[in-house]
């Protein structure tokens, strides 16, 4: 393992990586060297995953954490902090999702719309905010914010959703400015639909092909086509870019 893709002695902390998306990201850091943090609300299935990683060569620890809960992430810190003192990466993957219900904002129950920020926005503010501690002790940190094209496009049926997902291009941006003094970038990668082993019962096989054919290449995205860019915002040769974001969809969108 050579140049930028060499993580051997970083320490990558995946959110929502139980399943999806975190779970391919958290493969990829650890196959470049990484010890990787698999945290997710679900122990069972972060367990699984780094053990998949373990099975692989690499090297894993599985945390429970539920992101909204201020109790949950400092438990998860201080595991972090007991097992490898330090922490160079960080990926706010975690979200609420796949679970959601398409419909009209205005039949979205109050209760649904805040545990959606709870999680979504506030979520990624305190993993941030408890990463900092770890990060700063080196001077070098990398945050990456797992947003969505979706907020870009204004998708109808998801309000709770794409709002807090367009919340992260924001947080990404004033963040940014903040701990650039302390070695720390912050970019938001803002995924297309993408075809996983989560099941989502609320897109169709018809709105998966209409999404096809508008793409620019014209196929499923998979989230190995989230890795590259994922790893590239994590690496030493992003060094001078923070504050941005990063559409990966294939060419649907133009942000």
């Amino acid at each position: 393992m050579t140049g930028f893709l060499d993580f051997s002695g970083k320490v990558a902390l995946v959110t929502g990586a139980g399943q999806g998306l975190g779970r391919a990201y958290s493969r990829e850091f650890a196959r470049f060297g990484a010890a990787v943090v698999v945290a997710d609300i679900a122990a069972d299935n972060a367990e699984s995953v780094a053990q998949e990683v373990r099975d692989a060569g690499g090297q894993a620890i599985a945390v429970a954490v539920d992101v909204a809960s201020e109790d949950s992430v400092a438990a998860m810190y201080e595991r972090v902090e007991q097992e490898f003192g330090r922490l160079d990466i960080l990926i706010n993957n975690a979200a609420l999702f796949s679970t959601l219900k398409m419909r009209p904002f205005e039949d979205i129950p109050t209760s649904e719309w805040r545990k959606v920020m709870d999680v979504n926005v506030t979520g990624v503010m305190l993993t941030t905010r408890g990463a900092l501690p770890l990060m700063r002790k080196n001077k070098w940190g990398r945050i990456v914010n797992i947003s969505s094209a979706a907020w870009a496009m204004g998708r109808p049926h998801y309000l709770h959703y794409t709002t807090s997902k367009a919340a992260l291009v924001g947080m990404t941006r004033s963040v940014a400015r903040e701990l650039g003094p302390d070695g720390i970038t912050v970019n938001c990668l803002l995924p297309g639909a993408t075809h996983t082993e989560v099941s989502r019962e609320t897109v169709s096989p018809a709105q998966m092909e209409a999404f096809l054919q508008m793409r620019s290449i014209p196929r499923l995205e998979t989230a190995e086509d989230l890795c590259g860019a994922v790893l590239f915002f994590s690496s030493e040769a992003s060094s001078f870019i923070t504050g941005q974001t990063l559409t990966v969809d294939g060419g649907l969108s133009y942000d």
